[in-house]
């Protein structure tokens, strides 16, 4: 590979914001004259809220308006609490976050069930919808489960079949989990 030097000229739009005078956001940078362009306001009334709020180490304070519909609560809200410990420029942050999420939806299923509600996971998974806009796509998603499904069975029953043969094989005054060991 050589190194050849590009003549910046001729690519279209390089360096468009070089010139203060042909940059449109140039004006926003000067902040003393926000006054005259309406462009002050004061801050609205702050919500309390009755909640815990995990808030960014990187702002100083919460927005006027916080969301106090699902409070940080169980494992999720443990790894949530850590997550925010963290930089939002750190990928651990996001990555715990997303981990949360995944934790909060099994808990809520156990929640759903201690309380003695069958949850409806196909209408929660929006399979109707996905259904109707996305037949294609569905039709490769059963088809996957469906073929994960039968290796499973499958390779579930091979390993059940070698522990009785083993049992059936094992010598005399060798128990069976001495020879399902054995056989494995």
């Amino acid at each position: 590979m050589t190194k050849t030097i590009v003549d910046t000229s001729s690519i279209p739009g390089w360096g468009v914001d070089a010139d203060p005078e042909n940059d449109p956001t140039y004006p926003m940078r000067h902040i003393e004259d926000q006054k005259t362009r309406g462009l002050t306001w004061s801050r609205p009334a702050q919500q309390a809220p009755d909640v815990e709020i995990l808030q960014s180490i990187e702002h100083n304070r919460l927005p006027a308006v916080v969301g106090t519909s699902t409070p940080p609560a169980g494992l999720s809200g443990m790894i949530r609490r850590y997550a925010f410990r963290r930089s939002e420029s750190d990928w651990w942050h996001w990555l715990l976050l997303m981990g949360a999420d995944r934790i909060n939806v099994v808990e809520g299923v156990v929640e759903d069930l201690a309380h003695g509600r069958v949850p409806n996971i196909p209408a929660e998974l929006g399979w109707r919808s996905e259904l109707r806009h996305n037949p294609k796509g569905m039709a490769k998603k059963a088809g996957v489960a469906v073929a994960i499904g039968a290796v499973l069975l499958i390779w579930s029953r091979r390993s059940g079949k070698r522990k009785d043969r083993a049992i059936d094989l094992a010598p005399a005054g060798v128990d069976g989990e001495e020879a399902a060991a054995r056989a494995q």
